[in-house]
């Protein structure tokens, strides 16, 4: 990690306020040993004690005596002065769509649990956290697969939002989101695919980040293909992530569309960005159904931003330019992309007779979609990939005309605001009635299709007492830009502070 001067503190008389640092605070009392690394883990585990059994945001949790052991080891490594990192003696739990070495990765769907097999091999991201010294006290749910944004799945059962329990946290990074937001993990990591390091973090009021495709390796899967899912962090300070995300960063050969060099130029965060130009594209001129609440908290937060500096621009429709030829040509991309990727992925668990007995709907749509087309009349075709990947190609194009007059483009997190447990997947959203399980997402495929570095920042609160979110997309590779506009916010705005879970105060 890039050498960066970390926020000091003091020492508390209640060491149970610990979890109230934030992770770059904590980096730092423990670098100074104003705290032992089994007073934090203590700290942490007391606050899962507390909290984690009300919200179901963190699985696969290790006994208590290992993981003070574990951490009474990482004390007596300081004390022969061997710092492994800048984590340091922090618990991390990885979400569990992702292996860590010695823990069950169950992806919400494997079962009985005490049958899934233990990982034999961290991947690489977990590698690296592992490295800058975490302690891995278990995992983070998510749902059934990772698809949908709606946490619940059959092995762990379902997480809440901590900010109206009989509401959903989002997902696939539900309980990641969620753990972070509750103080019960300094930081998270999580993966996005359509939205999943953007709606839970909008709707838990903290940050969250899908970095540049290739900014954070894996070596899962296909490698060149697949240029959808991708590897991220989730913190309460932009700070916070930008730490976590160069952390996870860097080429790694068996990844070989990776990006060289460090994730972040931390340097470049102490410098306040003090303007820019911004396209606020709201709901897309009503393309997109959005609640009503949703945008007047973002109108809000974007006329907030406006009067930071920075000049905004709302315009009504995505860039044409050659085969991408406006707004209306989003869906049907986006529904071709996500059948080959999505459906091809699980298609092996839709051929076995007895895993497909298994599979959740969503999974079943994705992978018939691939099998059958989008209008029911034979499998996608090569041809019809390609003629999308064009598509897509062009809508990136037009984004490169759209950021020579611009800075950033910014979208809400979602299309509507958390909703009840009890439901799989808004049925309507604004009137309009949804016709798949993703549709009320579709504000999160531009900057997937783009590949672009999309950052999620609290926008506040509406009438209703629930947080959402805005998403900034920046130019290709602009991870340190878009982190920098984040951290202009958060000194203006300290939404994660300023209106925490109310039952962090009951």
């Amino acid at each position: 990690m890039t050498s960066l001067d970390l926020p000091s503190v003091t020492r508390p008389d209640d060491l149970r306020a610990i979890v109230d640092w934030t992770a770059g605070e904590l980096s730092s009392a423990i670098e100074q040993r104003l705290v032992s690394c089994v007073d934090v883990m203590t700290a942490y585990l007391d606050q899962i004690d507390r909290f984690n059994p009300r919200v179901n945001a963190i699985v696969s949790l290790r006994p208590r005596e290992e993981l003070l052991a574990e951490a009474a080891e990482k004390d007596a490594l300081l004390a022969r002065g061997e710092r492994q990192g800048w984590m340091h003696g922090f618990p991390h739990a990885v979400k569990d769509l992702s292996d860590v070495r010695g823990l069950p990765t169950t992806k919400g769907f494997f079962r009985p649990l005490e049958s899934v097999p233990r990982a034999q091999a961290d991947a690489i991201f977990v590698e690296r956290i592992r490295a800058a010294g975490a302690i891995f006290i278990g995992k983070t749910n998510t749902p059934e697969l990772g698809l949908g944004s709606h946490t619940y799945n059959p092995v762990h059962g379902t997480t809440r939002n901590p900010y109206d329990l009989g509401r959903t946290a989002g997902g696939s990074s539900g309980g990641a989101a969620v753990a972070v937001s509750l103080r019960m993990l300094p930081v998270a990591d999580g993966s996005d695919f359509m939205g999943s390091l953007r709606n839970p973090p909008g709707w838990t009021n903290v940050y969250g980040l899908r970095p540049s495709f290739g900014r954070v390796p894996s070596d899962t899967g296909d490698l060149f293909v697949n240029q959808g899912s991708v590897d991220g962090p989730i913190a309460r300070t932009p700070l916070d992530l930008a730490l976590l995300l160069d952390t996870m960063a860097g080429a790694d050969a068996r990844a070989p569309l990776s990006i060289p060099g460090p994730g972040v130029d931390l340097a470049a965060l102490g410098r306040p960005l003090t303007g820019g130009r911004i396209v606020w594209f709201r709901d897309l001129g009503g393309y997109l159904p959005v609640e009503p609440e949703v945008l007047e908290v973002c109108d809000a937060a974007v006329e907030q931003l406006s009067g930071l500096g920075f000049d905004v621009t709302v315009r009504d429709d995505l860039p044409e330019h050659g085969s991408f030829t406006g707004t209306a040509d989003l869906w049907e991309l986006w529904r071709t992309y996500r059948h080959v990727l999505s459906g091809g992925s699980n298609r092996p668990l839709y051929d076995d007779p007895d895993t497909r007995a298994m599979l959740k709907p969503e999974a079943v749509y994705e992978v018939e979609g691939l099998l059958h087309g989008l209008d029911g009349s034979g499998p996608i075709t090569a041809a019809q990939l390609f003629a999308a990947s064009v598509r897509r190609s062009d809508l990136y194009r037009g984004f490169v005309g759209l950021f020579e007059g611009a800075d950033f483009a910014l979208l809400p997190t979602a299309q509507v605001m958390p909703f009840d447990l009890d439901t799989t997947w808004p049925g309507t959203v604004a009137g309009r009635t949804m016709s798949s399980y993703h549709r009320w997402m579709e504000v999160t495929t531009v900057g997937t299709l783009l590949g672009a570095p999309t950052l999620a920042m609290p926008a506040g609160f509406g009438p209703s007492g629930l947080p959402i979110g805005l998403q900034v997309i920046g130019p290709s590779h602009a991870d340190t830009a878009v982190l920098r506009l984040a951290m202009t916010w958060d000194a203006a705005t300290r939404w994660p502070e300023r209106r925490r879970p109310p039952i962090l105060d009951e």
